[in-house]
């Protein structure tokens, strides 16, 4: 596997594995890689998956940066600026080497659609930049549709030690097939908000959540996202929006609605720039929640996140 590249060009290969054993031989080759060419490292998969490529280095470990995906990638729309762009940002000069892998089996049905869509999302958070990022998919135990996806979102495939060229890349294409309708909320508290009912908006969210359970610092997250997103409502989505709080499979589910739409697909993945005042809300959403799913369009914009009881 040979993944070098010299220019400014990012490099964002889909590796399929099956085994334990192909999976640390072929990212360990892609570190040690790295490692050749003095590039920083850094290696975000589940915690298997990390005992695995830490294990193959033995001693060569020493001096990579490891994470926990399900940790620090609970929330798929975190990885681009916390996770990927936190580490890239911090080594300006050269190319930077990551391994990221965001979707293993367990993601649920409720969390694949923003998967998916940060996998898109990555091409054109790194274009025009030296940075490689490779991003296993087991084939073994992933669902077919979830392989079909990555062909599209992976200009580059990595199957059986063979490099090549995908014939489906499509990342736009995969971002919009994921911007999907929220249905309504059963059976849930519903508030309605312009400008002055902005300290109301937010009373009625702390009193909701902590009525189903939220309490101590995740309450207070959540005051702070929806305090967020209902003040964007106010300033870019129209002037006033409607904030629906329920329970969904063992979490706190919240969702704000407003006529706006987000025309940047990076809008709330984008680090602030230095001096940069505003355009952090969603960005500060994505950070305290367990999940955000986003649908946008002609009619308006749904932000719904979700906090874990």
């Amino acid at each position: 596997m040979s993944t070098v590249s010299t220019d400014e060009t990012f490099v964002h290969p889909a590796l399929f594995y099956r085994t334990e054993a192909e999976y640390a031989r072929q990212t360990v080759a892609f570190l040690r890689e790295g490692l050749a060419g003095d590039e920083p490292l850094a290696v975000a998969v589940p915690g298997p998956n990390l005992e695995l490529i830490r294990d193959g280095l033995g001693a060569e470990a020493e001096g990579v940066l490891f994470l926990d995906m399900t940790d620090v990638g609970r929330n798929p729309g975190r990885i681009i600026p916390r996770v990927l762009r936190g580490f890239a940002d911090a080594h300006p000069t050269g190319r930077v080497r990551i391994i990221g892998e965001p979707i293993w089996a367990g993601r649920s049905a409720v969390e694949y659609p923003a998967c998916a869509q940060h996998e898109a999302l990555i091409n054109a958070a790194f274009d025009g930049r030296a940075v490689t990022i490779l991003c296993p998919y087991d084939e073994a135990r992933l669902d077919p549709q979830v392989i079909a996806d990555a062909r599209m979102t992976h200009p580059t495939l990595i199957s059986d030690g063979r490099e090549e060229n995908s014939d489906v890349y499509d990342w736009e294409a995969v971002v919009a097939r994921y911007n999907e309708r929220l249905e309504p909320l059963a059976g849930t508290a519903v508030f309605a908000f312009g400008g002055d009912e902005l300290p109301a908006a937010r009373r009625f969210a702390s009193a909701q959540a902590a009525r189903l359970g939220l309490a101590g610092q995740r309450l207070g997250d959540a005051e702070l996202a929806v305090a967020e997103l209902t003040t964007n409502s106010v300033v870019h989505g129209g002037g006033r929006g409607t904030l629906t709080i329920g329970t969904e499979a063992g979490h706190l589910v919240c969702e704000v609605r407003d006529a706006g739409r987000l025309t940047d697909p990076l809008a709330g993945r984008r680090p602030p720039r230095p001096g940069q005042i505003g355009g952090r809300g969603l960005m500060l959403v994505h950070y305290v929640a367990d999940l955000v799913r986003v649908h946008t369009g002609d009619a308006g914009t749904t932000v719904r996140f979700y906090f874990s009881l």
